[in-house]
């Protein structure tokens, strides 16, 4: 990992890219053979992460690539209000248990750590390899390709039909482009980290059961709106 990472910081973050699209969606693939939701998944993601922590840790990146403190108050940012509200987005339309006991903290462990290295991955090691050459494409690039990767739904077996994944694939790069802007003003990916594990991790409670084409659409508008509206409010205010 050394190696690449010092002979190129890009490389480094599209090489980690591929393990990652790849590996979750493989291991997804398994669970649902296996037939016990994240079984494998759960594990998978844990590995990765515990192995970029333990990369970061030896080579003291954490202050790098923001596993540290905001430099920027949270009375400055809005008290990250916006981020309340897109974390509580899977819980609007009600509330469901919709695995057992076991599979249900499986999906919440998978989440959790699918929020901190799509962080990581696309916050980190991606914007920060992009942003020594332009700050504005590479929050463009971050939150386009995060978007993008969301594509890879379609073929993972999430069930997600294709307009859905359309919706989903246009708030994750509203929200990725947000997330971009918020570690390269308060150095820090906290916030971002966070606010994407519960959201991932409360979609494991959500009632689908009301959701039609026209809610999907409404919440993906206001989705955007709050992630597109919070981010230049982060820009002018900090």
């Amino acid at each position: 990992m050394n190696k690449l990472y010092e002979k190129s910081r890009l490389s480094f973050a599209i090489a980690w890219i591929v393990v990652y699209v790849a590996g979750l969606s493989i291991a997804d693939n398994l669970s649902v053979i296996l037939g016990v939701e994240k079984s494998v998944t759960a594990v998978v993601s844990v590995i990765l992460s515990a192995t970029v922590v333990i990369w970061l840790r030896r080579n003291n990146l954490f202050t790098e690539y923001g596993l540290c403190k905001s430099e920027i108050s949270a009375r400055t940012m809005g008290y990250y209000i916006p981020l309340i509200i897109l974390a509580s987005v899977n819980l609007w339309y009600g509330v469901a248990m919709n695995f057992g006991a076991f599979e249900t903290i499986l999906y919440v462990v998978s989440m959790l750590m699918v929020g901190f290295l799509e962080e990581i991955i696309f916050r980190g090691f991606l914007f920060k390899a992009m942003c020594k050459d332009s700050v504005k494409w590479a929050i463009v690039v971050s939150g386009v390709t995060f978007g993008m990767g969301h594509i890879v739904n379609l073929i993972n077996g999430s069930g997600a039909d294709l307009l859905s994944n359309l919706l989903q694939v246009a708030y994750a790069m509203a929200g990725g482009i947000l997330f971009a802007i918020i570690f390269y003003k308060t150095k820090s990916l906290w916030p971002c980290i966070v606010t994407h594990g519960i959201l991932n991790a409360l979609s494991a409670f959500a009632d689908q059961s009301n959701v039609t084409v026209t809610t999907e659409a409404v919440t993906a508008a206001v989705l955007c709106a709050v992630s597109l509206g919070y981010g230049v409010y982060v820009i002018k205010k900090s």
